[in-house]
């Protein structure tokens, strides 16, 4: 009852009104009141400060620097497996297995299509049909860097506008569609075994998305899908490589063909993950 009423009062809430107020108050430079954000949400989440890289208030010019933190070096490993697939973030995993036709399993009683999520042609879908997902929220605790799954070449960005629900396990679990109402940020790679898509969906107080190749991108509530230029970095990529982060904590989704890969048996709802360890094994290495 509490997590439905949870979700109808997002409905009355003003969402996009309340993350960007998120968005600038966790910009705030003025250094006791960003030291005191600092401090009160690190010890309310127990954040693991032994593994951050700066000095932590004084080395971070605001909150969102803080949430976005950089870990010390050696903090994650990645693993080098040639067959690995790491998982490309830290988080909990909320479901994962095998794409009936075009239909995602959601929650209970919910799931989504491939062509809804991707909001591109219907040719990019069909590279995943029967295929294998990953769906891991990051909380608001997390590392909150996304980092490339497995190795692959960047060919395509784009944002698609949409609403800004939270994607915790009580909506995910009561609201239809939840991944396909979101904005959310797709991103294609060519890799040894196909194409592979990686979503960062966007949420509730996520303030922006930004990557190396997009810069900072805010939320929008409606539009046309943009197609991003992506020219001004390099594309390539190797297992492990940064590829952007969440300005407030969300959930990816990663997605391969059929026959691609395995997941491994402890890749379940409630896992914990951490990223650079593996989630499973590739399959078709011939591409």
């Amino acid at each position: 009852m509490r997590a439905r009423l949870f979700v109808g009062l997002q409905y009355v809430l003003p969402r996009h009104w309340l993350t960007a107020i998120v968005w600038r108050v966790a910009r705030i430079r003025h250094p006791a009141t960003k030291d005191f954000l600092i401090t009160r949400f690190a010890r309310a989440f127990d954040v693991d400060l032994d593994e951050v890289k700066l000095e932590v208030p004084g080395d971070f010019a605001t909150f969102n620097e803080f949430f976005i933190r950089e870990l010390r070096d050696g903090a994650r490993e990645i693993d080098d497996d040639e067959d690995a697939i790491v998982s490309p973030v830290d988080g909990t995993v909320s479901v994962a297995g095998r794409i009936d036709g075009q239909t995602i399993f959601q929650a209970k009683g919910i799931d989504y299509s491939l062509g809804d999520l991707l909001a591109t042609d219907l040719d990019e879908a069909e590279h995943y049909v029967d295929g294998r997902f990953a769906t891991i929220y990051l909380a608001p605790y997390n590392y909150h860097r996304v980092h490339a799954p497995l190795a692959g070449e960047l060919v395509a960005a784009r944002y698609v506008p949409g609403d800004l629900f939270s994607v915790n396990e009580a909506t995910v679990s009561n609201l239809d569609g939840l991944f396909r109402r979101n904005e959310r940020l797709v991103m294609h790679f060519r890799t040894a075994v196909g194409p592979v898509a990686l979503i960062f969906v966007g949420a509730l107080n996520v303030g922006s998305i930004s990557t190396p190749w997009t810069g900072e991108i805010r939320p929008r509530k409606a539009g046309v899908v943009d197609v991003l230029d992506i020219s001004e970095h390099p594309r390539q990529v190797e297992k492990g490589d940064l590829l952007g982060w969440f300005n407030m904590g969300s959930t990816v989704i990663l997605l391969l063909p059929e026959g691609a890969c395995e997941w491994d048996d402890d890749l379940r709802p409630g896992e914990t993950l951490r990223m650079g360890e593996e989630i499973g094994e590739l399959r078709d290495t011939q591409g």
